[in-house]
């Protein structure tokens, strides 16, 4: 991130005495009180939550659907035709209507993939709007309130420089569909490679592991406060 480059230099000087016993462990003021900071964060990170959820839905149930369709549309017509004599040319009310049916399901597919690159950016905006938040926080308290713990243990400046993490596994998610909707896109594409492709398509390998529920949904909460309650 460009700016926490520029966040580690001296802490803002204080009026407060240093304390006399440095191994104590005073609960953080940030945990006696919100504020608007760590509504941001909280705000910020459901929000991001929420976009994840959005692409699990284009995927799970928009995408496939229109795979699955797309997939057993080519099988029936492979059938209907498998039925005409070979030395017949096959009906054009048999042939057409399945290749818009064809049709219709690339189309589809293609509106996922908009979708999801929606989605994409959305994550992107909201983890610049995060590194805004840093920016906001370390200019007017400092960069030593930026460094305590918000709610339990983990700080504004760690979650800022953490999250981005997220970017990486959904990009190449994002990639991999858009890879599988231009090989779903052949009509000469067989069954067995559109099962493959609807397979991976389903199992988003890419997200295993390091989705938001994988990865941050319990830290967050553990983490923050009311993090699925009333804000």
């Amino acid at each position: 991130m460009s700016r926490l480059a520029s966040f580690k230099g001296p802490s803002t000087p204080t009026s407060s005495p240093v304390k006399v016993n440095p191994t104590s462990n005073p609960a953080s003021p940030s945990r006696l009180a919100e504020s608007t900071y760590h509504r941001k964060v909280r705000t910020l990170l459901q929000e991001l939550r929420a976009v994840t959820e959005t692409w699990d839905d284009l995927v799970l149930v928009d995408g496939l659907k229109a795979a699955k369709s797309l997939t057993d549309a080519r099988t029936d017509l492979d059938n209907d035709l498998s039925l005409v004599p070979s030395d017949a040319q096959p009906v054009y009310h048999v042939v057409q209507p399945s290749i818009a049916l064809m049709e219709k399901c690339i189309s589809e597919l293609d509106t996922v993939i908009v979708k999801l690159r929606k989605q994409f950016q959305k994550m992107n905006g909201i983890i610049e709007n995060l590194e805004n938040v840093l920016y906001e926080a370390h200019k007017t308290k400092g960069w030593q309130w930026v460094q305590e713990p918000l709610w339990v243990t983990w700080s504004l400046e760690r979650f800022v420089s953490s999250i981005p993490e997220i970017i990486k596994p959904y990009h190449r998610s994002l990639d991999m569909h858009v890879q599988l909707v231009n090989a779903l896109r052949s009509h000469d594409v067989t069954f067995e490679a559109s099962r493959r492709a609807i397979a991976e398509w389903v199992a988003q390998p890419f997200l295993d592991e390091e989705s938001w529920d994988a990865r941050w949904e319990d830290l967050c909460s553990v983490e923050i406060d009311r993090w699925n309650g009333p804000k």
